[in-house]
């Protein structure tokens, strides 16, 4: 059994494929199992997987027409064989100790899960810390790992490893044909799964893309986030979980003339905020229930 698999959905990624698999190649950690999906790539990325598959046999490639990044993980997941699993997006890439840190600590205290730092990397060379991990610690309860990991508000899959039996036994996947659906994923796992540990001392690089999908905000990805939202306020209720209140927010509507946006409207069950050129608050309006 591989000690980690790492899935990679690929699509139209020749630009940044190669620096990503050799980070990933070149892990410390040699007991892994690669799976990349092609995604239904235009470009070379299939040209790129195939060279690299044929340099090394823990490389597993699967092509499928373009279902989307939720689609591709979950396929992912039902073939790996990996003790637990992770998850590295084409575009970034991670430090050579990544998985071998991940992985040790998470044994070392039987951890469901376990999670490190996020770096940002900009075009423009700035580096920006998202997510700072300090020190190896354990966490047990569904309000601390929300509270240490920052969630909801940074459901970030791709800088942890999940146990994969847990994953299974709660039937935790993501949903597919929409954006933001590391967010449903993102709750969901780190409620039911068990005990998370913090691991200092390694980081993911997060190429900041700004062709990226989750970056070009239509309006129909908008309704994506919100209808996440909703489903994060379903899930919060049920289980009775308390976030921060940005995360209730049950409608946003801009108001737009020649594409500048004059008036954002946010509305929560008990209250409407109206912002002036999307910015400015300027007056609010209490809810009767």
């Amino acid at each position: 059994m591989p000690h980690v698999s790492i899935i990679i959905p690929v699509y139209n990624a020749e630009k940044f494929l190669r620096r990503c698999l050799t980070s990933v190649v070149r892990q410390t950690l040699r007991n892994i199992e690669i799976i990349c999906v092609n995604d239904g790539s235009t470009d070379d990325s299939r040209l790129l997987l195939e060279e690299f598959a044929a340099a090394d046999d823990r490389i597993v490639v699967v092509h499928q027409d373009n279902k989307g990044q939720g689609a591709a993980r979950n396929f992912a997941m039902t073939i790996a064989k990996g003790e637990y699993i992770g998850f590295v997006d084409s575009d970034d890439w991670i430090e050579l100790n990544y998985f071998e840190k991940l992985y040790t600590a998470a044994q070392k205290h039987n951890a469901d899960l376990a999670c490190c730092g996020i770096t940002r990397r900009y075009p423009s060379s700035r580096v920006r810390k998202k997510l700072y991990i300090k020190e190896e610690k354990l966490y047990r309860s569904p309000v601390e790992k929300y509270k240490i990991t920052e969630s909801p508000r940074k459901c970030y899959v791709y800088n942890k490893i999940y146990r994969k039996s847990e994953l299974d036994a709660h039937e935790i996947r993501f949903p597919e044909g929409v954006c933001f659906e590391d967010i449903a994923f993102s709750i969901r796992a780190l409620y039911f799964l068990g005990s998370l540990v913090t691991v200092p001392g390694t980081t993911y690089y997060y190429w900041v893309n700004y062709k990226s999908t989750t970056r070009d905000m239509t309006d129909l990805k908008q309704q994506d986030l919100l209808q996440a939202r909703l489903d994060f306020i379903e899930f919060s209720r049920k289980h009775h979980i308390i976030c921060d209140e940005k995360w209730y927010i049950k409608k946003k509507v801009i108001y737009k003339c020649f594409g500048i946006p004059l008036m954002k409207v946010y509305e929560w069950e008990t209250i409407k905020k109206y912002y002036l050129f999307a910015a400015i608050p300027v007056f609010e309006k209490r809810i009767s229930l």
